[in-house]
């Protein structure tokens, strides 16, 4: 089913929201009516018979200024990663780094040089931000040591984390695509995005008649392409599938693509991480003149191994950007076993999710209204409430970090994609562009806001906006009215969503490329 979202053509307008008439310019509201504004802009007829938790806080106080639903467990979707984030930050600290390194184990009473007389090994600590550049890199470390030689096996060392690569509750529709992509202590990232498991597989028209071309993007034999697909008359439409069957390290390209059609490309996941690092890092080796005689394997650096390579990430500080900003899934998951291997020496999600939830419960979250079942807000297992996550917001504009996490947040309005994130294409023109700091949430069914926003007078709000169960598509439209509402214009300055029937799952406009 969820092809509609990704397949060419559909990508913009699946899950999109359809606005109707142009915004009516906002005016000042008056001070006193705040409930009976909310309570308007909630009556709306999508949200008959629908879980509806509004909170809205004094962040200063904690003085409840609207609430509704507060205590109702709610799907949160995206906006579980507030929980993630803000523990990682205090768990792992601002300045945590992931490092991937290259080892060599030489025979005694030997030292590395042209050629490594053992095997060569790549430890990965579970960095998201590994491209094929900074493979390369590591590989130009390795070779500036004089190393022409490995006359062993290239030795994919992934045990910094367990080998469960995805929640057994993630819908299994979804694993093919990047937002649900399995995590590994060794990753690609295809993009700069950081969309860390996938493969960017590019399509583009052949001769009329004959096959499409495809490409991998970076180039690996970690996954196969099974081309099926044939060049169309100019015209026609497209009728491509791109699809990678659970289990399979085989991605199936079938269907016509017009001879007239543009090249494009998109991602998909690759079935075996850790392999697929392994491969990139392998054949940047070779580009560098280093030649691994024997076959490429998973396994553990020996103990006492030289390091003769390394990379470090950018800190943990810097990456909460594209990780908020997008909603990136991977790094959320990512955070979660390296909480879990900190803590209790285990990168699992079975470790690292209990030492989240402890940390919420410093936060005032109730342990019994809190149930994480991954990090990142995909699983439909997840559940916690409007007025736990605007406890949770206030509370943490007492840590020290918080200014850097504060930015992080998508903000309304703003065009630019690594400021404005999720937010880009919402609430311009409104009191609430550039003012609403808040993070996002979309699953089929369940739609989320959650932040920071200064009403009229310049006075602090934190308030949480979640919504389950609606009739019809997502209905951002009333979370941008209450925000904008907050920030001291009128309803009407966000245009009512038409009435519209959606089909097809529903999602992060970031997860789609939409935003």
């Amino acid at each position: 089913m969820h092809d509609q979202v990704v397949r060419v053509g559909a990508v913009l307008v699946a899950g999109a929201v359809v606005f109707g008439a142009p915004a009516v310019p906002a005016r000042a509201a008056a001070p006193g009516d705040l409930r009976g504004d909310l309570d308007a802009i909630l009556a709306d007829a999508r949200l008959d018979g629908a879980s509806v938790g509004v909170v809205v806080r004094d962040a200063r106080t904690g003085a409840v200024r609207y609430s509704r639903g507060a205590a109702t467990p709610v799907l949160p979707a995206s906006n579980l990663k507030i929980y993630t984030s803000s523990a990682a930050l205090s768990l792992l600290g601002t300045g945590y780094r992931f490092r991937t390194s290259v080892y060599a184990a030489p025979a005694p009473g030997t030292t590395v040089g042209p050629s490594v007389r053992g095997d060569l090994y790549l430890k990965g600590t579970g960095d998201p931000t590994m491209r094929a550049a900074e493979y390369d890199r590591l590989a130009a470390q390795v070779a500036a040591k004089g190393v022409r030689r490995v006359e062993g096996d290239l030795v994919a060392d992934d045990t910094w984390f367990d080998d469960v690569r995805t929640p057994s509750h993630w819908d299994p529709a979804d694993l093919q695509y990047y937002y649900a992509a399995p995590i590994s202590a060794l990753n690609v990232a295809p993009n700069d995005d950081f969309d860390t498991g996938s493969v960017n597989v590019s399509i583009g028209p052949g001769e009329e008649g004959g096959p499409v071309r495809v490409g991998l993007v970076p180039a690996t034999d970690a996954v196969e392409i099974d081309n099926r697909a044939v060049t169309g008359r100019a015209g026609t439409p497209s009728t491509l599938s791109i699809d990678r069957a659970a289990g399979s390290d085989t991605i199936v390209v079938s269907g016509s693509y017009p001879v007239s059609g543009s090249t494009f490309s998109t991602l998909r996941t690759v079935g075996k991480p850790t392999m697929y690092a392994a491969d990139v890092f392998r054949k940047a080796l070779e580009a560098h003149g280093v030649r691994v005689e024997g076959t490429t394997e998973r396994g553990r650096t020996p103990a006492r191994a030289a390091r003769i390579a390394t990379r470090a990430s950018m800190p943990l500080s810097e990456l909460m950007v594209p990780f908020l900003k997008l909603s990136n899934n991977m790094i959320a998951e990512t955070l979660v076993k390296a909480i879990g291997r900190k803590a209790g020496g285990e990168g699992s999600w079975d470790a690292g999710l209990p030492v989240i939830e402890r940390y919420a419960r410093s936060l005032g979250v109730p342990s019994d209204r809190l149930e994480m079942a991954d990090g990142s807000g995909l699983s439909r297992l997840d559940r916690t409430t409007a007025g736990d996550v605007s406890t949770a917001l206030r509370h943490v504009r007492k840590a020290r970090w918080f200014p850097g996490w504060y930015r992080a947040l998508p903000v309304a309005g703003d065009p630019d994609r690594m400021v404005g994130g999720t937010l880009t294409s919402r609430m311009g023109g409104t009191p609430a562009a550039g003012n609403v700091h808040a993070k996002t949430g979309t699953l089929t069914g369940a739609t989320a806001l959650s932040g920071y926003v200064a009403d009229a007078s310049g006075h602090r709000l934190v308030f949480s906006v979640i919504l389950n169960g609606y009739t019809g598509g997502a209905p951002k439209d009333i979370e941008d009215r209450i925000a904008v509402r907050l920030a001291g214009g009128t309803s009407s300055a966000v245009p009512r969503m038409r009435r519209t029937t959606q089909t097809g799952p529903q999602l992060e406009c970031s997860w789609t490329k939409s935003c």
